[in-house]
């Protein structure tokens, strides 16, 4: 009788774990249907101008290699419980590598950051094929192209919003949204329902209504990892 138990616990449990592959499998999927949608994407006649003018003409630093170019879609753990959303690429890190947060120094912030905490394997962002690995956490942004000055339109973040909203709908485990920054946050926001919406800043922690089922999810607001703000010191490791 307990070994048929036994037997029945394990048949259970091996039920629950396919469905979760199965799941996840699922996710990856269509996260992977989302990517390409953002890379061919070229709803803003401005970005699109922009981010291809800079693949063209390069920093001197950089002219050896081929720029991205495109749309730059979000990266990490399809299963991540914390979601960093930042405000876009930037014209000579993710538009040159294709990933986000990637080959500047804002990334080298972030990644070194999730490095010791346990979030990424290794504490280096350099380009797509430098090994990096997330766990637990998803990184991405509000605009999906490098905007003039970093200063995308409202219209411009409009034109995005339907990618993030399909993002943050497929992270269904995420249970944290780390906006960096006040674009990040409002993008964020707006998207998860919160009104009326606390001021930003840096620290402040804004729960999400759930259902009386579900496990405290919360928005947390800092400071983006810009040159600005961490050369001044503004935010710290």
């Amino acid at each position: 009788m307990r070994q048929g138990r036994l037997d029945e616990a394990t048949k259970c449990d091996r039920s629950r774990k396919d469905a979760s592959e199965s799941a996840t499998l699922g996710v990856v999927d269509s996260l992977i249907a989302l990517a390409e949608a953002i890379t061919e994407c070229r709803r803003c006649e401005r970005l699109v101008e922009w981010r291809e003018k800079i693949a063209q003409e390069k920093r001197a630093a950089y002219a050896e290699e081929q720029y991205w170019g495109r749309g730059v879609p979000g990266f990490g753990d399809p299963a991540a419980k914390v979601v960093i959303v930042g405000l876009a690429p930037a014209a000579h890190g993710a538009n040159r590598t294709g990933r986000v947060f990637t080959g500047d120094r804002s990334g080298d912030f972030l990644f070194a950051s999730l490095y010791r905490t346990g979030f990424a394997n290794q504490q280096l962002a350099r380009h797509l094929d430098d090994g990096l690995v997330l766990h637990g956490a998803y990184v991405t942004a509000a605009v999906r192209c490098a905007p003039p000055e970093n200063k995308p339109t409202p219209e411009e973040r409009d034109n995005c919003r339907s990618f993030i909203e399909r993002e943050l709908a497929l992270l269904a485990e995420s249970k944290v949204f780390v906006a960096l920054g006040q674009f990040g946050y409002q993008v964020v926001s707006s998207i998860l329902g919160i009104r009326p919406r606390p001021k930003f800043g840096h620290g402040v922690v804004v729960p999400i209504e759930q259902q009386a089922d579900e496990i405290g999810r919360h928005v947390v607001c800092s400071f983006h990892p810009s040159q600005q703000n961490t050369f001044t010191g503004r935010l710290t490791e």
